[in-house]
C-alpha cells in the first residue's frame, strides 16, 4: 500500500496543476499547504466571509452529544460553559484540529464527509443516550439534523454563524489569474457558488474557463455556473479533493 501511495503522489506531482481554492483561508490552509506540498502550484480567492451570528442562550449541561460540521462554528462559540468529556462528532481533521484546541477530548471525527459523520453518530451514540446539539453555518448542504430526528435521534441544531459574499479581489491577483489560469477550482456552497459568479462577471472572467475543472460540493453549487463553459465539472465530498486530481 505505501509504494501504491508513493507512486501516486510522485504521478501527481509530475503533472502537477494550478489549483484555485475559494473558501476562507481558515478552512483551507490544510488543503493549501497538502497541495503545495504535492507539487501543485494552489491559489487562493476566497469568495465569502464568515460573520458571527448572535443566537439564544444555551444549557449545554441539557446535552449528551455535540456535532460540528465546520471549524468555523466552533471560532465562534463560547465553550467556558461546556463539558469538555461531552460525546464530540467533527465532520473532519480541520474541525476536529479546532475542538482539540479548545479541550474537547472525546472527538469521533469522519473523514470530510457529513454522510460518514451520520454513521459514525449511529454507531457510537444512541439515541437512547440523551439529546445532542448540532452546531453550523446558516447554509449548510446536508440537513444531518433532519436525517438524525427521522433515526429517532432528540437533536437540536442552533446557527452560530453565516456566510457573507466578497464583492471586491485584488486587482494584482486578478491580472496573474488571467495570465495563468487553474486546472481545478473547488466550490464548496451554493452561496459560494453565486459569489463567485458575481466575483468573475465583475472581473470580465466569464471566458476564461475552458480548460478548467470544476469541483462543486452539490448539485446545487455546479447548476449556479452551468452558463459558464467548463472543461468539465465534478460533485465531490469534503474530504476527496485530492482523490477527484486522480480523475481528471
Amino acid at each position: 500500500m505505501e509504494k501504491i501511495l508513493k507512486s501516486n503522489q510522485k504521478e501527481v506531482i509530475k503533472n502537477n496543476m494550478h489549483i484555485l481554492f475559494t473558501r476562507p483561508l481558515e478552512d483551507s490552509q490544510q488543503l493549501i499547504l497538502k497541495f503545495k506540498d504535492l507539487g501543485h502550484k494552489v491559489s487562493h480567492m476566497p469568495v465569502i466571509k464568515i460573520e458571527k451570528v448572535e443566537h439564544e442562550k444555551i444549557n449545554f449541561s441539557d446535552y449528551k452529544g455535540i456535532i460540528f460540521t465546520s471549524a468555523n462554528a466552533l471560532k465562534f462559540l463560547d465553550a467556558n460553559f461546556i463539558d469538555k468529556k461531552i460525546a464530540c462528532f467533527c465532520v473532519g481533521n480541520a474541525t476536529e484540529k479546532k475542538a482539540l484546541s479548545l479541550g474537547f477530548q472525546n472527538i469521533i471525527t469522519a473523514e470530510g464527509n457529513v454522510r460518514t459523520l451520520k454513521e459514525l453518530i449511529l454507531q457510537n451514540f444512541n439515541s437512547s443516550d440523551g439529546k445532542m446539539i448540532y452546531i453550523s453555518g446558516e447554509n449548510i448542504s446536508n440537513d444531518l439534523d433532519k436525517n438524525l430526528v427521522t433515526e429517532g435521534y432528540n437533536i437540536k441544531r442552533v446557527i452560530n454563524y453565516t456566510s457573507k459574499p466578497n464583492h471586491k479581489l485584488d486587482v494584482n491577483f486578478i491580472e496573474k489569474l488571467r495570465l495563468n489560469m487553474p486546472e481545478v477550482v473547488y466550490i464548496y456552497s451554493q452561496n459560494s457558488a453565486l459569489s463567485f459568479l458575481n466575483l468573475i462577471n465583475s472581473y470580465n472572467l466569464n471566458d476564461f474557463w475552458m480548460n478548467t475543472n470544476l469541483m462543486c460540493i452539490s448539485e446545487k453549487s455546479s447548476s449556479v455556473l452551468n452558463k459558464i463553459k467548463w472543461k468539465k465539472i465534478f460533485i465531490f465530498s469534503p474530504g476527496e479533493e485530492e482523490f477527484l486530481l486522480y480523475k481528471i
